[in-house]
């Protein structure tokens, strides 16, 4: 059977590639593929620990049986263009990748109503330090497709956990200057301390549940950012 893979982050670099397309035996499992992989470039295998799998974009574990047309992609720890990739996660919410800047004042009125008495907006922005040294600019990467996905369900957990009204959830990739907007999440309800909590749950479990890595760079080079294992579950 033939199955196509695709690496991020460091992943990507070790392997030399960012997708790839292998023979397999029937009955192979993910932990097969990946230590097929692991043999041609032992660097990756070091990684085996801290590396999650996904099947045509949904979380898998490593004993999952692979069949003939499977995406697989080897995703690494999740940090926390033209146009860009949009979905609505219901009539209301509002789910976007952008590849230009994201300006979150001009950002909240897309969640705004008059049954609505709060708007907590979150502007998550690139610093000028990290690891104790200065950093230049950041570069942010993502599986797209899985990434959507993944706001739109934490969108419907949000929902489901608070009494909020609409959700705007927006991230940048791409090459990210000092100072400019990453992520803009912004909740309304009709009274804040449900709009707080929202906010609160929404950026930490999107920073271990969406698949998105950043590359900081320093005068001495490029670093892939630590970051946590991508979880299966929204489970705080």
């Amino acid at each position: 059977m033939q199955v196509k893979v695709l690496f991020f982050g460091r992943l990507k670099e070790i392997a030399g590639r960012a997708e790839d397309s292998v023979e397999l035996s029937d009955g192979a499992r993910v932990e097969d593929l990946f230590a097929r992989y692991g043999r041609q470039f032992p660097e990756l295998e070091k990684f085996r620990p801290s590396v999650a799998a996904s099947i045509n974009q949904e979380y898998a574990e490593w004993t999952a049986a692979l069949a003939t047309g499977d995406e697989v992609a080897f995703l690494p720890p999740v940090s926390g263009g033209q146009g860009s990739a949009t979905e609505i996660a219901s009539t209301r919410d509002i789910c976007e990748i952008v590849r230009t800047p994201l300006h979150a004042t001009e950002l909240d009125a897309h969640v705004k109503a008059p049954a609505d008495g709060a708007v907590v907006v979150f502007d998550g922005i690139v610093r000028n330090n990290s690891r104790g040294k200065q950093t230049l600019y950041l570069i942010y990467e993502a599986y797209e497709q899985m990434a959507l996905a993944k706001m739109r369900e934490l969108c419907a957990e949000i929902h489901a956990k608070f009494p909020i009204d609409r959700i705007l959830m927006m991230h940048r990739l791409g090459r990210l200057e000092i100072g400019e907007t990453s992520i803009v999440i912004a909740i309304s309800s009709a009274h804040r301390a449900a709009a707080f909590d929202a906010s609160r749950f929404a950026i930490d479990t999107f920073k271990r549940t969406v698949p998105i890595w950043k590359k900081e760079f320093f005068q001495d080079g490029g670093v892939w950012a630590e970051g946590e294992l991508p979880s299966k579950t929204f489970s705080p």
